[in-house]
């Protein structure tokens, strides 16, 4: 079967499925591969489920005319998922950073749905199997395409914009993230830069905050670019918080717009700027981009606000690394909340740095009163000085259900791997 045969077979069963077990009548099943599975292996289970089609890279489990045999699945489902985005010249936004990529992706889509037929990233599916997917979930009726992009390692940015090759680009940051695969905070630069590379190369805008010198490094060369941030930016406005929840003031022809949203903390305002920056390059007005913004909330353990008995919460424990904790940490310490609490959870994926950069984290808690903080996982042991340490959430969890804290104001922080998760469910309803 050639390629050109292969799209038409997508363009007339087009759903896409790599997991049995959430396969639906006519959707094409992809046999793709991992360290300790081989999909190749439930081609014939996905057939008798329903499958329409089952796409398979080893000639042995070709049992019927309705198992494709291609070279290999990955490279196929990406090289089509390319051939699907060059259908539609329209634009395509993508995003990455180390900290806020997800929650600016949900912000933008929020602004662009006022106007847009919109097709996005669902939740994080943001790595070399969740970008394809997202592009083969465009339908024909598309005005406006965001594919977020995550990565650990070099080269990584590069694959999806050949995959995705956006027409427009947006990085949020380059913290100390997943700095075992990128070796270095420069490795990260390096990493997240990639985007910015593929723009130049191919004549594409992005949206840049100004507040981050080190991202109009990377933009030299890029002719067109949108900044966001404070008055000298394209795209202005000033933070507030109302309580513990952001609110934005944009200053947009002669006036000053407030935007309300459900966001827990200072931190977000450049997430929220940048979505401001999208609606507005696109011709949305104003108001429809607060309507969009105000009508977001956060799920997922990012940044959730929560209310658990006597007790308020601060739930921001998908993911961590030492800017975002700094961040939080400064955050809600600055809030107007009565008797602050801090569980903190692990940082993950830190390489050589780790010891260090959870040192640190135990010296910027020194600096604020609190009445209690908890630290969590092997990597504050050493460092975690007078305060509280369990080895893990579980240990944490039985202290928690006894101490059984009251009217307190909780931040629950860290990285998706220490379960901090299992903490909120420890409180009292």
């Amino acid at each position: 079967m050639t390629f050109t045969e292969l799209y038409e077979v997508f363009l007339e069963n087009p759903h896409i499925q790599t997991d049995t077990r959430k396969l639906q009548k006519g959707d094409i099943y992809f046999a793709l591969k991992g360290p300790s599975f081989n999909g190749n292996e439930f081609a014939e289970q996905a057939l008798s489920l329903g499958a329409a089609f089952a796409i398979v890279d080893e000639a042995e489990w070709v049992k019927n005319d309705r198992c494709l045999l291609v070279s290999n699945v990955l490279q196929t489902l990406q090289e089509l998922a390319r051939h699907h985005r060059r259908q539609y010249p329209i634009p395509f936004l993508a995003i990455t950073g180390s900290n806020g990529k997800t929650t600016t992706k949900e912000l933008v889509v929020s602004v662009l749905k006022k106007h847009f037929q919109t097709y996005a990233t669902s939740g994080n599916l943001n790595n070399h199997i969740g970008v394809p997917l997202t592009i083969l979930s465009i339908k024909n009726d598309v005005q406006f395409a965001v594919i977020e992009m995550g990565a650990n390692h070099l080269g990584e940015i590069a694959s999806y914009c050949a995959i995705a090759e956006p027409s427009h680009g947006l990085i949020t940051n380059c913290g100390k993230a997943h700095i075992e695969g990128f070796g270095s905070e420069a490795g990260v630069r390096k990493g997240k830069g990639e985007l910015f590379d593929y723009l130049r190369a191919n004549s594409g805008c992005i949206f840049r905050n100004i507040e981050l010198p080190y991202l109009k490094e990377m933009a030299i060369g890029i002719e067109e670019q949108i900044t966001y941030g404070p008055e000298e930016a394209d795209i202005n406005g000033k933070a507030e918080m109302d309580g513990i929840f952001l609110k934005v003031n944009i200053e947009h022809d002669g006036r000053v717009v407030p935007i309300n949203t459900n966001l827990v903390g200072a931190y977000n305002y450049p997430n929220v700027m940048a979505a401001v920056a999208v609606g507005l390059s696109f011709g949305i007005s104003i108001d429809k981009i607060a309507e969009g913004i105000s009508s977001y909330h956060p799920d997922n353990s990012r940044s959730q606000a929560i209310r658990k008995g006597s007790n308020q919460i601060i739930l921001d424990a998908y993911n961590a690394n030492p800017s975002s904790m700094k961040l939080a940490i400064e955050s809600f310490a600055a809030a107007p909340l009565p008797h602050k609490i801090l569980w903190l959870g692990a940082m993950k994926e830190l390489g050589v740095d780790t010891e260090e950069d959870h040192a640190n984290i135990v010296n910027l808690v020194g600096q604020y009163p609190w009445e209690l903080v908890l630290f969590v996982g092997p990597e504050f042991e050493k460092v975690h000085g007078s305060y509280l340490w369990f080895a893990n959430s579980e240990e944490a969890s039985h202290y928690i259900k006894t101490a059984a804290p009251k009217n307190a104001s909780i931040l629950i922080k860290g990285s998706r791997g220490s379960k901090m998760e299992l903490l909120l469910q420890a409180l009292p309803e």
